[in-house]
């Protein structure tokens, strides 16, 4: 918006506790506040179409938290852990073969047995299902775009994004000014790398003393497979090929019930080559002899790219600041080696509700919870994640081959002694300055798409249901275009035209010269750019509510 146009005031509303995000940290949360107390009235914004719409994980799920927050699931007709997990593989992947690892070497945590293959997105719909039931207000297609401060400078609520605002940044015929969520507390649920999080880890500096904090891409298929193809229960990771031994990533191949089977690839983006082109190496890694018979006869039905929080333990921000608290991967709580984040986004949920409560219950609002910061590392997502705070560092250290080993030790030490001989490693690098010039590095040449196993992007994007308004401003905001062209492009040869698994971004040439295009219909809000660029160039922010993917059983 132009600052010469007037805008009307936006109209409020109160409750006691405003939560932003439907995912699982944001709907156990408000479904434990509503058990704990159900007179406290609790709103949950999320920015997809409906629940679930932009949710993608594998997902196994360790269902600890489940357990704690709804003790009697499983007398349920309509829940959605119909897969429980029968049989674990873990495999090493050279370029023509592959290697399966014996399940005794492996440290107990890493155990899926009770776990279950799950689609997140339809364990979000079941659980705002409860949440409805107890009384919360849910408001599906509304994104929080900023966060609303008292004199003090203590967060008091969110205000969601003006609609109908055209590419000009002038309000259209269809113009409708946000709303203002005021609460006591204010929960941020937004998922990896969330623009209010953003935001309000700089301002309170939560990072101060931590690691920073690590990520990677991961980028998600489901095939409905030929039933003789299809193992109802079978968990299968893997790493090493397509990606070489300085580059750390892996696999999932799930096989949920109904002859469907979720694979999924990670590469983590502290790597090095800006020619690196992770969709490509997750079409690459269908090909490999022990994946492609899984989807021969097979049909793809959906896909999807998310990132993912890596930097565990060390890399958790302070979770408190006046007037509310980060939750789930908002706060970076993914288990690496376990591959699982859930849990403990259920966990946090359930531990926040209850510090905010018993504040509501003592009468105070708007101010610092601090118990919030200082239990969660004695609470079981601290001991989850403490016991597995090395083996990140030490892969991107010593590469796959010595720090998978190397990290599996540590695992086995934490385990059996309760201590590290590395203490807690520290990460280094952000993820964009591990990024090198160009120079430095050879260009990869990838197949082309066989449009049967291997596809290329936009058809990808295509089974998303990805949706953006055209006559809307672009919500990926480069900051300062000159220095794209001068570094992202002249130097860095382009990565963001690889590392976008949407196509978003393009290089052109106009006129004679270079011309960097965004097309942000494309986006299915992954994050990667903001992560990514090596000059941290590029902002993500929520376009209007509802846009972006819809994601039916991911």
């Amino acid at each position: 918006m132009t600052e010469t146009t007037e805008l009307p005031e936006r109209e409020s509303m109160e409750f006691d506790v405003v939560i932003v995000g439907g995912g699982p940290a944001g709907l156990s949360a408000a479904i434990r506040l509503k058990q704990v107390n159900p007179d406290l009235s609790v709103v949950v914004l999320e920015k997809g179409a409906e629940v679930g719409a932009h949710i993608l994980s594998g997902a196994v799920v360790d269902p600890i938290g489940i357990d704690r927050l709804l003790p009697g699931w499983r007398e349920e007709s309509d829940h959605p852990f119909k897969t429980e997990v029968k049989a674990d593989h873990f495999m090493l992947l050279g370029p023509a073969g592959s290697i399966r690892l014996p399940n005794i070497l492996m440290p107990p945590l890493m155990n899926n047995h009770g776990n279950y293959i799950v689609s997140l997105g339809n364990v979000c719909r079941w659980l705002a299902g409860h949440a409805e039931a107890l009384g919360v207000e849910i408001y599906p297609g509304f994104a929080a775009t900023e966060v609303l401060y008292n004199d003090e400078g203590a967060v008091i609520g969110v205000a969601t994004g003006d609609m109908g605002v055209e590419k000009s940044g002038e309000p259209g015929p269809n113009f409708t000014r946000g709303m203002e969520l005021l609460g006591k507390y204010v929960l941020i649920g937004e998922g990896v790398r969330g623009s209010l999080a953003k935001q309000l880890i700089a301002k309170f500096d939560l990072s101060r003393d931590r690691q920073p904090q690590k990520f990677g891409i991961g980028i998600k298929e489901l095939w409905q497979v030929k039933p003789e193809n299809h193992k109802q229960g079978l968990v299968q990771h893997s790493f090493g090929w397509p990606l070489g031994m300085k580059t750390g990533g892996g696999s999932f191949l799930y096989h949920l019930e109904d002859n469907l089977v979720a694979v999924g690839f990670v590469v983590h983006l502290n790597y090095k080559n800006p020619y690196l082109y992770p969709f490509e190496e997750f079409q690459r890694f269908k090909t490999h002899p022990a994946i492609r018979s899984t989807f021969e006869g097979g049909k793809r039905l959906s896909y999807g790219a998310r990132a993912i929080t890596e930097g565990g333990y060390q890399s958790v921000p302070k979770l408190s600041f006046p007037g509310g608290a980060l939750i789930g991967c908002s706060a970076g709580f993914v288990n690496v080696p376990r591959i699982k984040g859930s849990h403990n986004a259920v966990l946090s949920g359930m531990m926040a509700a209850d510090r905010v409560a018993a504040a509501i219950a003592a009468g105070r609002g708007n101010d610092e919870i601090v118990e919030i910061e200082t239990e969660w590392r004695a609470s079981d997502i601290g001991k989850d994640l403490k016991r597995v705070r090395n083996v990140k560092p030490l892969w991107s250290k010593f590469g796959t081959a010595i720090g998978v080993a190397l990290g599996g030790l540590d695992m086995w030490t934490n385990q059996l002694f309760g201590f590290s001989f590395f203490g807690t490693l520290g990460h280094g690098k952000t993820d964009a300055a591990s990024l090198e010039p160009a120079s430095k590095h050879k260009k990869i040449d990838y197949p082309k798409p066989d449009g049967v196993l291997t596809f290329d992007r936009l058809s990808s994007v295509f089974l998303s249901n990805t949706n953006h308004e055209e006559d809307e401003p672009v919500h990926l905001k480069v900051k300062d275009m000159a220095l794209q062209k001068s570094s992202e492009h002249d130097i860095f040869a382009g990565p963001s035209t690889r590392y976008c698994p949407a196509g978003v971004y393009e290089w052109v040439e106009k006129d004679g010269e270079e011309t960097y295009v965004i097309n942000a219909q494309n986006c299915v809000h992954c994050k990667t750019c903001d992560i990514k660029d090596p000059n941290q160039n590029i902002n993500w922010v929520p376009p209007q509510g509802g846009e972006g993917p819809v994601y039916p059983n991911m």
